[in-house]
């Protein structure tokens, strides 16, 4: 293993001995420890650069499925459902991944202020979704990253730096352009950014594709392309998603019932709502609630 990704896999699990998320004193990394594989887990992916440094894991977004290694990284350059699964994890060698907030206002500033790399100008036009493996530049400053944990009084000045060299290494990598798309004002991924933004911020109203089209200067016809484009489903498809992981989070940490749940997030039919349900996660709402809780072992 390279011997950058097997001294990231020591420090992590030096600063996380226990399974689990793990937020950090920097407040844009955090870390995650599982001793086990899991099942697939719906999530919604914030704009973040994820790199697994021990175990492995999968990720799918609607059609495309990703492998994810040690050494390889992943960055979502919009919110995305993204369903991940652990597939190598023990608790002799646990599953550990590290994940950094993506700041829009930065990768904007850095990509004013640096050239795209030759061999990418005139290229751009993908996925939200970004899989390659790590670079030795890019991992040694995730150390260096890493090591700021030990020294907390350096973190306020030096991490900012950091970790705008981290993002200046991703764009500069051979798959820059796919994210590099999201930091050029005025561009259509821009633009169906600021739409996926929105319908997050109003999952629960009803979407009105002329009214969205029209806010980030599209074209209905122009909007759904560029939106299945950049998400691999249209934005019905997408705002289905979201409503759904957000009521099944609602179900698992309120206590509510199905037909509240379904309310809240913006169903008017309870049916319809424990129908859609049921496709997506494979059980009716309550029953997949206690099988959560079971796995947990909350039940």
């Amino acid at each position: 293993m390279n011997p950058q990704v097997s001294e990231l896999a020591r420090q992590i699990a030096r600063h996380v001995p226990v399974d689990g998320v793990h937020s950090t004193a920097i407040p844009e990394l955090c870390f995650r420890r599982a001793s086990r594989e899991s099942e697939p887990t719906h999530t919604i992916n914030m704009p973040s650069l994820y790199i697994i440094v021990q175990g492995s894991k999968t990720a799918a977004l609607a059609g495309d499925s990703f492998l994810l290694d040690p050494g390889t990284y992943m960055v979502t350059s919009v919110h995305l459902p993204v369903i991940g699964k652990i597939i190598e994890a023990s608790p002799e060698t646990p599953y550990l991944s590290l994940a950094l907030t993506l700041n829009p206002d930065v990768l904007v500033d850095i990509n004013k202020k640096s050239s795209p790399p030759p061999k990418e100008r005139g290229k751009g036009e993908g996925r939200g979704i970004l899989v390659h493996p790590s670079t030795p530049p890019l991992l040694d400053a995730m150390l260096r990253l890493v090591h700021l944990l030990d020294t907390p009084a350096d973190i306020d000045m030096l991490a900012p730096l950091v970790i705008r060299e981290i993002f200046y290494r991703v764009l500069q990598g051979e798959q820059g352009a796919a994210i590099r798309q999201f930091a050029v004002i005025g561009s259509y991924a821009q633009g169906i950014s600021s739409a996926i933004h929105q319908i997050n911020e109003n999952y629960a109203q009803p979407l009105v594709m002329e009214e969205l089209a029209t806010r980030v200067n599209m074209s209905p016809t122009t909007f759904h392309k560029q939106f299945k484009r950049v998400t691999a489903m249209s934005p019905l498809q997408y705002q289905k998603m979201i409503r759904l992981q957000t009521a099944r989070r609602l179900l698992l940490t309120e206590g509510l019932d199905a037909a509240t749940a379904g309310f809240q997030v913006g169903y008017g039919s309870p049916s319809q709502f424990s129908r859609e349900y049921a496709r997506l996660f494979g059980r009716p709402p309550m029953s997949d609630v206690q099988h959560l809780r079971d796995s947990l072992g909350e039940g």
